[in-house]
């Protein structure tokens, strides 16, 4: 999907505020109502909006300790890989996972409140799945920027 200067406008406005009326992004981009709308029915129809979300702050929910853990698979083995992300994608501490190349295969981003919950998960969750061959964490010491917006 090509993408124009009023997509671009809209989606920039969204990301600012997921919340803003319908005639309120209107204005701010330069249309009218009614094919403002169209256009944001149209990004949504294409994926282009995901979804509409709040963004929490970690701190005030009782979740300060952030970890990144490099992990690496025993890849010779059939269904690790498939079974590792299955596992991965249903615990709610892992926020974010990517798959790497380089020296990890994957990288965890873990949220929980004190380090002796992460090592609970990192004990009897993750050490446990077949195939994890090693996992290397680094600590989080605070969040320099933190930012959920695609530039656009």
């Amino acid at each position: 999907m090509v993408i124009d200067r009023l997509e671009r406008k809209i989606l920039h406005e969204l990301q600012r505020d997921g919340r803003i009326t319908t005639q309120e992004l209107a204005e701010r981009v330069g249309l009218s109502s009614s094919p403002c709308w169209r256009r944001v029915k149209d990004l949504e129809a294409a994926g282009v909006i995901k979804r509409y979300t709040a963004v929490v702050d970690r701190f005030r929910v009782g979740l300060p300790t952030c970890m990144w853990i490099q992990v690496n698979l025993i890849r010779h083995q059939e269904g690790v890989v498939e079974g590792f992300e299955k596992a991965i994608a249903a615990r709610s501490e892992v926020v974010e996972c990517y798959e790497l190349t380089g020296d990890a295969d994957y990288l965890l981003k873990v949220l929980t409140p004190d380090i002796e919950t992460y090592n609970a998960f990192l004990h009897g969750f993750l050490f446990k799945l077949p195939g994890v061959a090693h996992a290397k964490t680094s600590v989080s010491l605070r969040e320099v920027k933190y930012e959920t917006t695609v530039p656009l």
